[in-house]
């Protein structure tokens, strides 16, 4: 497993993490979440994302009895906070101070541990002022309850602001997470190179376009049966987006230059989304542990300079670039 630094701070973490967004605590049984986890640690990953909104906190209590009876040192163990959980009245999201401080100690609680490695705001809060939460992450870190911040999908101007409150506050905010794919590349114009300038590096989740980049979908076809596009959990709608002809046929394209590089389509999706210098990680999803062990495998891959202008030439027609596509809801809804 390739490790590297967050941004440019001195945490290391490998290049493959692993998050159940869409599987522990919903989709997927406890004892398969739990085997998923268990061959992470085995293929070398040590870093591991969630959140409380996750399956309204059961994913973050799966991954805490999974990672039971590890040396707690030796892991990256990453949360969030925004979404609604519990009954999700009017003071259960939001990055306010109250909502923060109890969601912190609500997280540790479930993930059995006494500490976050990266504590992140999943989204930006229209309706707290900046100066608010960033005062209260500063609490969080110099109480020993996490050891750096971040946040997720937040746009180049809302980091920039973010991080000059974080600089004077003396806490170090070394990260973003959005979602980044050879697909949705709405991260490049604007928040990547706002990042690099800050030293924030991108953590990102959807490598693989919720499984449109592994191949299994067929223009013309029906979704696989069992596939995430016929869950109704959560899963068929954000995968919608891509289930157009168009971008199915174009990601077909795509084999040849998989089995040049002697890559899955999946590898190859994850080894592009790595081979960008702002990205420090790429988050995978697993609902068995095979697909964990072929995933890793796109680790310390480097596409050639022909590979990569191959993809770019076949997929720009059906590429979502747009900046704007970043966005946080404006109001929350309760």
């Amino acid at each position: 497993m390739e490790i590297r630094n967050l941004g440019s701070s001195g945490l290391k973490i490998s290049a493959i993490a692993y998050g159940n967004w869409l599987t522990h605590g919903s989709q997927v049984e406890e004892d398969a979440a739990i085997a998923c986890v268990r061959r992470a640690l085995d293929e070398g990953i040590t870093t591991f994302d969630t959140a409380d909104v996750y399956a309204n906190t059961r994913a973050e209590t799966v991954l805490g009895k999974a990672l039971a009876g590890e040396r707690r040192a030796g892991l990256e163990i990453f949360t969030k906070v925004y979404w609604p959980t519990g009954p999700g009245k009017h003071n259960d999201h939001g990055l306010s101070r109250k909502h923060i401080m109890e969601s912190i100690d609500g997280s540790l609680s479930r993930l059995g541990t006494d500490y976050v490695d990266l504590y992140q705001a999943h989204r930006y809060d229209h309706e707290t002022p900046l100066e608010e939460t960033m005062e209260a992450f500063a609490d969080v870190v110099r109480s020993g309850k996490a050891h750096y911040i971040g946040v997720s999908e937040w746009t180049a101007e809302q980091i920039r602001a973010g991080h000059a409150l974080a600089r004077e506050l003396r806490i170090p905010f070394v990260s973003n997470q959005p979602q980044y794919s050879m697909l949705w590349r709405v991260i490049e114009d604007e928040v990547v190179p706002a990042s690099q300038e800050l030293g924030i590096g991108q953590i990102v989740w959807s490598p693989i376009a919720q499984g449109v980049l592994t191949g299994k979908y067929l223009p013309g076809e029906q979704p696989p049966a069992g596939s995430r596009a016929t869950d109704e959990k959560g899963g068929s709608d954000m995968i919608s987006r891509w289930l157009r002809d168009d971008v199915l046929e174009r990601v077909q394209q795509l084999r040849p230059i998989a089995e040049e590089a002697g890559l899955s389509l999946a590898q190859l999706a994850v080894a592009w989304v790595l081979q960008n210098d702002n990205v420090s990680a790429a988050i995978i999803g697993a609902s068995r542990p095979e697909q964990v062990t072929e995933n890793v495998k796109a680790a310390g891959v480097l596409l050639d300079a022909g590979a990569m202008a191959a993809i770019d030439e076949i997929l720009t027609p059906v590429v979502e670039r747009d900046p704007r596509r970043t966005v946080s809801p404006e109001r929350r809804e309760f």
